[in-house]
């Protein structure tokens, strides 16, 4: 599975050089390297866009679990944890169950943890939404990671107005919107939803 990922990847990147001319940088430097500056450079791109809408905008497009989405959609683009359903449900559920347990906890007008600290309250609401954010990711078969450090900002107060969904959801979109266009440009079948499921036995096969 390791080295499928790592062919994908590679296929991204030389399909970018490709298009943009660059290919022989792929000659020219290490895999390791090359792999390296893209994913630098895609992380840069992609969290200044986001970030410039925040700025014009003044709304709150920009999150800290969108790096780590970020980093997953370009550097592991194939997975499954990668697809526009697993990223975009993950962040939604995280973000519900994040709104859910503070009110749960009676904290929806509370100050944000950063400012007050950590009290009881606090602590139930963030396990909670991290609990029951993990359950439902997997029981709807939407895992993505980052989509935990969304429940925790949410459940901590660094965003507390429900309000504010469509906008962390908006930046979600964004993100999703430059993979979709950078992976097809390098001729990777980047889904508009999610990926086909493995033939059977191709698990077997990779692992082998």
């Amino acid at each position: 599975m390791g080295n499928r990922n790592e062919r994908r990847r590679w296929q991204l990147v030389s399909g970018v050089l490709q298009t943009l001319h660059l290919e022989r940088l792929a000659n020219r430097y290490s895999h390791r390297s090359v792999v390296a500056c893209f994913s630098f450079i895609n992380g840069t791109i992609s969290i200044a866009l986001i970030a410039f809408v925040a700025l014009i905008t003044q709304q709150a497009f920009i999150f800290p679990s969108l790096g780590a989405t970020a980093f997953i959609l370009f550097h592991a683009p194939m997975a499954s944890a990668a697809s526009p359903r697993n990223t975009f449900c993950g962040h939604l559920v995280g973000a519900l169950m994040g709104y859910a347990s503070l009110h749960l906890f009676g904290l929806a007008h509370a100050p944000s943890a950063i400012f007050t600290g950590v009290d009881l309250p606090r602590v139930a609401a963030a396990a909670m939404s991290l609990g029951t954010t993990g359950f439902l990711m997997v029981w709807l078969r939407v895992p993505h990671p980052p989509a935990g450090a969304t429940a925790l900002i949410v459940s901590l107060g660094l965003m507390p107005d429900f309000h504010q969904l469509p906008i962390v959801l908006a930046g979600v979109t964004l993100l999703l919107l430059q993979a979709f266009t950078l992976n097809r440009l390098a001729g990777l079948r980047y889904p508009l939803w999610r990926h086909a499921p493995d033939p059977p036995g191709a698990t077997a096969t990779a692992g082998q």
